[in-house]
């Protein structure tokens, strides 16, 4: 994913996604933000949240100063604001948080965050007008993209900054996108039909408090890492009978008596892919080898505990999609409201997982690198390749720089693998004092899945060549099947040519959910 990417234009057959205050789901999300899918607030959803607005107003009427409404923000908390000034205080919120720095975010991510915030808002314990949430989702649906910088979050007190380039939008004073071009909101909203946002009492706080940016883009990554983990273990597959191993050590029983769950399940699915192999009885006997080396022998219980770690991510996602991080808030019982400041807008039950998730990318780029390099070597020649597949090895060098490729971008997965929520750095005079840098968290672990890709996809472009190799026998048909698809896009190698072209094109079927 490239910070140009492109989103789709809204899919008429697909039905609107509605928003009746419900968790979102990660296939949702996913729906909205790459695919277009339309968004509606139901009508009850909108007759909630004007009941929750009139009780806020009732409330702040009395003269009491709740954060946030009729106060300042941050280390200012303690400042009344008047009454008469409450919307230029939310409109002057929006515009000096609007601060962020560096390229701009995707498209998708972008609408990914705007998803997030209005799934959010419409759960009705935040206190805006149903109208705010309206008219977010009417910019999904004209497929009206805010330019946001990438930089600028520091994961605590919401994505202020990010949210607040959405929120500038929203009341006609940012840049938008509308069809990969740039263009100022008020103009856009004009020729749409739309009218930008006078921010009353609490609304500016709304827009721009909360996790949506790490949250939504989180969802994104996430899956973007089940198709490239699914991938991983397809090469698996396709390298052990590339490399002619053994697969004995997938019997269930040794994943019984270890006991992890992620170890069955990757040892059930290497048993699927590779049913009906005959490669891997044509050296059933005589076989010299005892045993395979660990990035082959102990891949299950390596892409398992991976797997294992990857569902705990899956669900802290899928939980902070069902949440309101915002801050105050509203709490509505008997038409009378409750304002309790509190801080649901710290990102730390999303930055740690988006941690874990590029440990777990690079483990599984490591151990396939690993594979990689043992097959492109051949010092084991019972493997029965020639050195770096090479159609002549000595006048062709085969795939030789296709692992150096993949050691490379195993070296950044390293660097990927430092977390980024542990390093503190205090705000706002102190008053926020200890941050999560969720959103360096989730972009970490974004270039971590893309990396991933590109490892695990040279291992596989690498195994297509080695299991032809041992023609006419044939792998299981599940591997076969996926080599089939591979060579509809690269032929096999039977002279050097630049593998980088060829190496896109597999990268290219992983994204789309071709080895799925």
């Amino acid at each position: 994913m490239t910070k140009t990417t492109q989103t789709s234009p809204p899919e008429a057959h697909h039905e609107s996604l509605i928003l009746r205050g419900q968790p979102l789901t990660i296939d949702e999300v996913v729906a909205v933000a790459r695919h277009g899918r339309r968004v509606e607030l139901a009508p009850q959803t909108a007759a909630r949240l004007a009941h929750s607005r009139r009780a806020l107003l009732e409330l702040v009427s009395g003269g009491q100063a709740y954060y946030g409404v009729n106060t300042g923000f941050g280390s200012l908390s303690r400042t009344h604001v008047d009454d008469q000034v409450l919307g230029e205080l939310q409109r002057n919120l929006v515009r000096s948080h609007a601060s962020g720095i560096g390229s701009a975010l995707p498209d998708e991510v972008v609408r990914a965050m705007m998803l997030t915030l209005a799934g959010s808002l419409a759960r009705g314990i935040s206190g805006v007008r149903p109208q705010l949430v309206e008219l977010i989702l009417a910019f999904l649906n004209a497929g009206i993209v805010p330019v946001v910088p990438e930089i600028g979050s520091v994961g605590a007190s919401g994505d202020l900054a990010p949210l607040s380039h959405v929120a500038l939008a929203l009341i006609g004073e940012g840049p938008v996108r509308v069809n990969g071009a740039e263009r100022r909101s008020s103009e856009v909203m004009a020729q749409q039909g739309l009218r930008p946002i006078e921010l009353q009492a609490k609304e500016g706080l709304a827009l721009i408090n909360g996790t949506h940016l790490m949250c939504g883009r989180a969802a994104l990554v996430y899956d973007d890492f089940e198709r490239v983990f699914s991938a991983a273990l397809l090469a698996d597959a396709m390298s052990m009978d590339a490399c002619r191993v053994s697969h004995r050590f997938l019997d269930p029983r040794v994943f019984e008596v270890r006991g992890h769950e992620g170890g069955r399940v990757v040892a059930a699915r290497l048993r699927e892919l590779l049913a009906g192999s005959e490669i891997v009885h044509s050296h059933a006997e005589n076989d010299p080898r005892v045993q395979d080396p660990y990035s082959f022998r102990c891949s299950p219980g390596v892409l398992g505990s991976v797997w294992d770690l990857a569902q705990q991510v899956r669900g802290a996602i899928e939980t902070e999609l069902g949440a309101v991080s915002d801050n105050p808030l509203v709490f509505v019982e008997n038409g009378v409201a409750d304002i309790v400041s509190a801080g649901n807008f710290h990102g730390m039950p999303i930055a740690l997982p988006m941690d874990t998730l590029a440990l777990c990318a690079c483990h599984v780029s490591g151990i396939s690198e690993r594979r990689l390099f043992h097959m492109l070597s051949v010092f084991d020649p019972e493997s029965g390749l020639r050195p770096f597949l090479s159609p002549r090895p000595g006048l062709h060098s085969g795939y030789m720089v296709v692992q150096y490729a993949a050691a490379a971008a195993c070296n950044e997965l390293i660097g990927l693998c430092t977390p980024a929520s542990v390093s503190n750095l205090p705000t706002c005079a102190e008053m926020e004092d200890y941050n999560s840098f969720g959103p360096r968290c989730v972009a970490k672990a974004s270039r971590g899945v893309e990396l991933m890709r590109s490892v695990v996809a040279a291992e596989i472009l690498c195994a297509a060549q080695g299991l032809e190799a041992h023609l006419p026998l044939k792998s299981g048909a599940r591997v076969e099947a996926a080599r089939r698809l591979i060579r509809q896009h690269v032929e096999a190698l039977d002279h050097d040519r630049p593998p980088a072209p060829d190496l896109r094109e597999v990268e290219n079927l992983i994204a789309r959910g071709a080895f799925a």
